[in-house]
């Protein structure tokens, strides 16, 4: 009875999800098993602005950068102390030629990457679903992950997140791979 009640409940879960049109997280180390493993099934994308992917790190493991948001260096937004971030106008067509290139169509599974999961990672996957690309995951903590809370290290990304999970990655990007409009 038991298991019958845990399947149930994993699928009113999972339908809950998919009926909210909201995506579902992956751990760093299962996105790079699955990738690993099914590679030729996956589109696993890094949806950084490639200036960003230039100065904090890059994971070859990825098939595509194709940015979410682009930085608008000729919008300051002085309240926050950065450069607003605008969806790029592109990204689902390029998500779909992507998919394309692959000889995938809009049900393979798409897994995003940002910094941290949570700006971008997650926003993309659900913005993919609602354009209608009907398995699409995110990566939880991302590529750089959370900052630590005590420490001499406080507030510094070490405690999760690609890169310290050990998985492969370099300060060398790929032109083959990275966006250049």
């Amino acid at each position: 009875m038991r298991p019958l009640l845990t399947a149930l409940l994993i699928t009113f879960g999972l339908s809950f999800h998919a009926l909210a049109n909201e995506a579902l997280s992956l751990t760093p180390q299962e996105t790079y098993d699955i990738v690993q493993n099914q590679g030729d099934q996956v589109l696993f994308v890094d949806v950084r602005d490639p200036v960003e992917i230039m100065f904090i790190g890059y994971t070859d493991v990825v098939d595509k950068n194709i940015p979410f948001k682009l930085a608008d260096r000729n919008k300051f937004l002085a309240d926050k102390g950065r450069f607003a971030m605008d969806t790029n106008p592109d990204f689902a067509a390029s998500v779909e030629q992507a998919l394309k290139d692959k000889g995938l169509g809009k049900d393979a599974l798409i897994i995003t990457m940002c910094r941290s999961g949570s700006s971008r990672g997650k926003p993309s996957a659900d913005y993919l679903l609602e354009h209608g690309f009907t398995n699409v995951k995110y990566i939880d903590h991302g590529f750089q992950g959370s900052g630590a809370k005590e420490g001499k290290k406080a507030g510094m990304r070490i405690v999760n997140g690609w890169q310290n999970e050990g998985l492969p990655w370099s300060m060398k990007l790929n032109p083959e791979k990275i966006y250049q409009p």
